[in-house]
């Protein structure tokens, strides 16, 4: 029994330390990296139960018996289209872009930053021939061209939402699994009818890890030098060196 408990809570801390050590550095890296994947797991949550309900016929798992295949494939296509409008509009604020340098009670620090090449509009895009006569009811701001240019975070987006779509859902299945077991029907009673705080968690749970592994096997980019990040480095020198430095900084600049 006790070995059987200390294996439990080996497993829960790796679930919890390691996925929340992932959204942390999301949000330091950009609070888009963690907003957008958030706000796909929930959009796609949203509408596989809005076409199950109204289309839903075939189920899809035993696991989980509300599921059905309507449902999983109008929360897909739906969940990319929301995915290219999030991933524009967010981009548009600093605040959801610059990375964050230190820890601060301020809760909506004013930042700025040079721009990372992710955000900005360098992938021509050919405009299909069928979309030109949408320009007889666009402004002539928003006419078509021949092409247009998007931000190559709008196609990691689209990553994003289809394995929200794809693969995130199996979180959820791998936790009514869980809970079956345990001949539980919800991990907590916080919100009446739909369970506690890691019912709702458990697909973002897996959205957390695989943003976090995408950007660093996927997107590499550049760190952005800055005084709070250099200070926050010679912070941890020893006074020697740190006397050396402010040496070595005089003559540089003399």
């Amino acid at each position: 029994y006790q070995f059987t408990q200390f294996g439990w809570t080996h497993i829960t801390l790796l679930m919890v330390v390691a996925t929340a050590s992932c959204m942390i550095k999301n949000m330091y890296d950009g609070m888009i990296w963690f907003f957008v994947p958030v706000c796909l797991v929930i959009w796609n949550d949203v509408y596989a139960y809005v076409f199950g309900r109204f289309w839903g016929k075939t189920p899809l798992i035993k696991l989980s018996p509300k599921k059905t295949w309507e449902g999983f494939i109008g929360a897909f296509i739906t969940t990319v289209i929301f995915a290219l409008w999030a991933g524009m509009l967010m981009s548009t604020f600093d605040y959801m872009i610059c990375s964050q340098e230190e820890l601060t009670v301020q809760p909506f620090p004013e930042l700025h930053c040079k721009y990372d090449p992710v955000f900005i509009a360098s992938v021509p895009v050919k405009i299909p021939a069928w979309l030109k006569p949408l320009n007889a009811c666009l402004p002539e701001q928003y006419q078509l061209g021949d092409a247009m240019m998007f931000m190559p975070f709008v196609w990691h987006a689209i990553n994003m939402a289809m394995f929200a779509s794809l693969i995130a859902p199996f979180g959820g299945f791998f936790a009514s699994g869980f809970k079956r077991a345990f001949r539980i029907k919800d991990f907590g009673d916080l919100i009446p009818g739909h369970g506690g705080i890691t019912d709702r968690m458990d697909c973002q749970i897996i959205m957390s890890v695989f943003v976090a592994v995408y950007r660093a096997t996927f997107i590499h980019s550049p760190k952005q030098l800055s005084v709070a990040r250099i200070l926050s480095q010679v912070d941890m020198l020893s006074e020697h060196d740190k006397r050396e430095l402010l040496h070595r900084l005089q003559a540089a600049l003399s």
